[in-house]
């Protein structure tokens, strides 16, 4: 497939290294060759410096020739005329990044739509939408839910204390039978582990579960961890996602949201309806205590500064916030921050990537996702017709041993399968693959 990316930054430069591992033909455009000069001393593109609204830059990138063109540069105007102009050209589908909330309204999609962008993406909401998710189940570090909910991936650290520690998997979960789940992966330091019924579980793991959503509390409970409802919420910042998740926290939580001063408060209280909007040094922790952050039963720093939305995060945990999020957008940050005891990480830049990527892979591919740190992909497979997959138990297919079956969705009921289990027409497979299983598993389920 020929993919051409308008934007070298966080969102193009993601996009970029996952579509290199598909071996697919891309092209990257963007006005500022450093970064170029960057992307292809790690990656196999071909780079074109000029600007993506430029009809001449879009026929040397042959935009006329791609099935996909993805503009996802940092401006909003850029990506849609780039888009708009590339639909003109010949390019098969257009995805665009936005900044504005209120394009993702029906009508404006639709006008959109018509003028030649096909699909909008807006960081900032998908970003805002998983961490309102994220509240329901305070103790999971990841949430990710496939098919309306039915089946629910959750991630869950290990604590040094727990008793849980040492304990192999089938010692923990073994007798648990009447519960649909199963361990489909641990990230330990910078490791991704496929869990065996003999695999130890160590303090300081994320264990990543599949579970049939009915008995998410129940699971999560097993692993020693408490369900402790969130009430009140401090969220501190004045970005364009602070502003967003405040305004979709506001009529569930009692949201207190810290901004640096007046005029940006203001401009919060026009747009909000319930919230309660401080002025105060989001990046100072005596303000952080004074305006109640030991009454706060989550803490969600989304400042632009990752640096300190990981030291404010350190200090909620240390006074005992239920759950601390934190706006993380430098990937080795995410890395280290897990490791030092930072409960989730938001990047919404890789989160609008995993987005996008969906809409290129082989296959009969429903979704995709991916889990901060962990080097592996979620991928929602649908059997259109019977074939091999159909007619022999998962035992005996040839699933490579570095991917997991993570439950199938047959109808409305979500299975965790054994080796026993045989695929039916139209089930729907989620498997978790690390790198090198990834293209074996897609031949297998295409």
């Amino acid at each position: 497939m020929k993919i051409v990316i308008a934007g070298a930054g966080s969102v193009g430069f993601h996009l970029a290294s996952l579509l290199a591992k598909e071996e697919q033909d891309i092209t990257v455009i963007d006005t500022d060759e450093e970064v170029l000069y960057k992307i292809r001393r790690k990656l196999d593109v071909l780079t074109i410096t000029g600007d993506a609204t430029s009809p001449a830059i879009l026929d040397e990138a042959e935009v006329a020739k791609s099935q996909l063109f993805l503009a996802v540069t940092t401006s909003e105007k850029t990506n849609l005329l780039a888009a708009i102009l590339a639909k003109q050209k010949g390019t098969k589908k257009t995805i665009a990044r936005v900044s504005n909330p209120e394009y993702l309204k029906e009508e404006q999609k639709e006008a959109f739509n018509t003028m030649g962008v096909d699909k909008l993406i807006c960081p900032q909401q998908l970003a805002a939408k998983e961490i309102k998710r994220l509240l329901k189940k305070s103790p999971v570090t990841d949430l990710f839910e496939f098919e309306g909910g039915l089946l629910t991936i959750v991630g869950l650290t290990i604590e040094e204390s727990s008793q849980k520690c040492g304990k192999t998997v089938s010692e923990i979960f073994g007798s648990q039978h009447e519960l649909d789940f199963r361990g489909v992966a641990i990230l330990r330091n910078e490791e991704t582990i496929i869990p065996k019924s003999h695999t130890q579980l160590l303090g300081g793991d994320h264990l990543y579960l599949s579970i049939n959503s009915k008995y998410v509390d129940k699971v999560i409970a097993l692993v020693g961890k408490q369900v402790k409802p969130i009430k009140k919420v401090m969220i501190v910042g004045d970005t364009p996602l602070a502003l967003r998740t405040t305004k979709i926290l506001e009529h569930d939580y009692a949201v207190n949201t810290l901004v640096p001063d007046k005029e940006i408060g203001k401009k919060f209280i026009q747009q909000l309806d319930r919230a309660l909007i401080t002025v105060a040094d989001p990046g100072d922790g005596d303000s952080l205590i004074r305006e109640g952050l030991d009454n706060m039963d989550a803490f969600i720093s989304l400042t632009p500064n990752s640096e300190i939305n990981i030291l404010t995060s350190l200090i909620a945990e240390e006074h005992q916030v239920s759950k601390t999020i934190a706006l993380v957008d430098n990937e080795i940050y995410t890395r280290v921050s897990q490791n030092i005891g930072i409960d989730t990480i938001i990047n919404k830049k890789i989160i609008a990537a995993n987005n996008i990527f969906r809409f290129v892979r082989k296959g009969n591919i429903a979704a995709i996702a991916t889990l901060h740190g962990v080097d592996a992909e979620i991928i929602e497979f649908i059997l259109h017709k019977d074939n091999q997959v159909t007619s022999k138990p998962l035992s005996e297919l040839k699933i490579p041993a570095s991917a997991i079956v993570a439950g199938v969705i047959r109808e409305d009921h979500c299975i965790i399968p054994d080796g026993t289990f045989v695929c039916r027409k139209m089930d729907k497979i989620i498997i978790l693959a690390l790198p090198d299983a990834i293209k074996k598993v897609e031949e297998l389920f295409k």
